[in-house]
């Protein structure tokens, strides 16, 4: 019996090591939404949003209205993110009264975290699945990542001279899921100048739809490994291209 016991457990552990790995199950609901990228909601052809001005919030001025069954503590934090881009922008954020007839309409359904891009002239979803504060949809810059999306922003590792800078690993990620690591052409996607920023609030994290928790993307200079997808404030250069977007005054 002992040596029955010892040989079944010698198989276990010979069969855990040489058994292929389980699939990744992807829990960042900016990635789990099921639109273009994870999180970007189409509104017909994104070609033109980056370089098309229709797409611009007039005067500067969004308007957005916080669903009233979102609880205080919840809103003072959507809050506070839209405060964070006023801070660095030319840009001011107001709440939509009943008559006002285009704004960002934020939720809190189930479904991960998703917008839609750029301005449209209409009510527009902005969605934040319920968490708690600091959790999911409800940290401080992954809120400031959607509204960066209703802004016009798209996610900077689809720019046109991403493969400079990063390796997208395809054998890692997840069958299906390839499309979302698309990139735009120059024609498309507008850089305002900037370099790439490894470090944008609007960059996807270094595992985004890993199958087997490898990393789908590399970074190609050194000691950029850890920063990709941070989600703890905007870069510089996210800050330098929402000013360019919106024309706002250098002071």
């Amino acid at each position: 019996m002992y040596y029955y016991n010892l040989l079944s457990l010698i198989l276990v552990l010979i069969s855990g090591v040489f058994a292929a790995p389980a699939e990744r199950i992807e829990t960042d609901p900016e990635l789990t939404a099921g639109y273009i990228e994870g999180d970007m909601v189409p509104s017909g052809s994104l070609r033109n949003i980056w370089r098309n001005e229709t797409y611009r919030w007039p005067n500067r001025i969004i308007y957005y209205h916080i669903n009233s069954y979102i609880d205080e503590e919840h809103r003072n934090h959507i809050v506070s993110a839209i405060h964070k881009i006023e801070s660095i922008s030319c840009l001011t954020f107001k709440e939509a009264t009943t008559d006002q007839k285009y704004y960002v309409n934020v939720t809190s359904e189930d479904g991960g975290c998703f917008s839609y891009i750029g301005y449209l002239n209409r009510v527009q979803q902005l969605n934040l699945q319920n968490n708690e504060i600091g959790v999911g949809c409800f940290r401080l810059y992954t809120i400031v990542h959607e509204f960066l999306h209703a802004l016009g922003f798209f996610h900077q590792q689809s720019a046109a001279d991403r493969d400079e800078f990063v390796q997208i690993v395809e054998e890692n990620i997840t069958e299906g899921m390839e499309f979302n690591f698309d990139k735009y052409t120059e024609e498309t996607v507008n850089d305002f100048g900037e370099k790439y920023d490894y470090g944008s609030v609007m960059h996807y994290g270094p595992y985004a739809f890993s199958k087997n928790g490898e990393r789908t993307i590399v970074a190609l200079e050194e000691g950029k490994e850890d920063v990709i997808g941070q989600r703890l404030e905007l870069s510089e250069t996210d800050i330098k291209k929402l000013n360019a977007m919106y024309k706002c005054p250098t002071v």
